[in-house]
């Protein structure tokens, strides 16, 4: 069984749910307390113990590239102020040579397309993907990330693994729900299939699909001859639901929090959660909500 080494991040899309912001800035540069988000999931897959990121990019996506590089001028102008401690933070964003690659996709058609358009860098072996909106903290007390709890289950397991999360059964209509196979046992069960925003006397489960996956390399196949489904889009739950009648398929329910920053509330809830979790700030911030409510 091959291990998981490469992650697809999509980045090409235009960030729409939380405009204006986006109109000049990439959703996945904006910040999230001092970091932008693309840091954090990208930090994420490192923790666990991926090689190589591929960011799917598109147009007006360079500051992406740019933000994991060196900026010398102002590496240079912080070294000579002697201002140390941020010249480590900021060096700490680049990572090591070879590790990051980028490809475009050059036409909105889903997120399925955007991960079939990272088939040639991924090859034949599995691999993970992960949605930059979507920024998953540890649980507390946790040592290791979603995806590390994630790539742990599929050295025990192999075949195709989604993260799950529960959510309240009123709720199920806004996200994808897994449908579990026979009786759930523990936090990784079998799947028999997804439903897309099921109405809640209907949804099989209130485990809704969390922004992480590890996918075989077949799913490639699958995506490149999938129609347009929601949308107009290639849809990658569609390619995901073909792959199931031939691949075993798993849901993990994984400890930790998710935060969907993809939306201007989500975004802002992100921000006090994580601002909350920080010794530097959590004082002062609590404070300052309390003398506001």
């Amino acid at each position: 069984m091959k291990s998981v080494r490469k992650v697809v991040i999509p980045v090409a899309g235009h960030g729409t749910r939380v405009l204006p912001a986006t109109k000049s800035t990439p959703k996945e540069l904006l910040p999230l307390v001092d970091r932008p988000l693309i840091d954090y999931v990208v930090n994420e897959a490192f923790e666990a113990g991926i090689e190589h990121v591929v960011l799917v990019t598109g147009r007006g996506k360079s500051a992406i590239e740019d933000y994991f590089d060196h900026a010398f001028e102002l590496e240079a102008g912080l070294t000579a102020k002697k201002k140390t401690e941020i010249l480590d933070s900021v060096l700490a964003t680049i990572p090591k040579a070879g590790a990051l690659s980028y490809t475009r996709q050059q036409a909105p058609l889903g997120l399925g397309h955007a991960v079939w358009c990272a088939r040639d860098i991924i090859g034949n072996e599995p691999f993970a993907v992960s949605l930059p909106d979507v920024v998953i903290t540890k649980a507390m007390g946790g040592t290791k990330g979603c995806l590390a709890q994630m790539v742990d289950e599929y050295n025990k397991t192999g075949g195709n693994i989604v993260a799950v999360e529960e959510v309240a059964q009123k709720d199920t209509n806004k996200y994808g729900v897994v449908a579990p196979k026979g009786q759930r046992d523990g936090r990784m069960f079998e799947m028999s299939g997804m439903v897309e925003k099921p109405a809640p006397i209907d949804a099989p489960s209130n485990l809704a699909i969390t922004g992480r996956y590890i996918l075989q390399p077949e799913v490639f196949e699958l995506l490149e001859t999938t129609p347009r489904g929601a949308g107009g889009e290639i849809q990658l739950t569609d390619a995901m639901d073909a792959l199931m009648k031939s691949q075993s398929f798993f849901a993990y329910e994984y400890e930790g929090e998710s935060h969907d920053c993809g939306d201007k509330l989500g975004w802002l809830k992100a921000n006090i959660a994580l601002g909350l979790q920080r010794p530097e700030f959590a004082d002062s911030l609590k404070s300052y909500i309390k003398d506001n409510i």
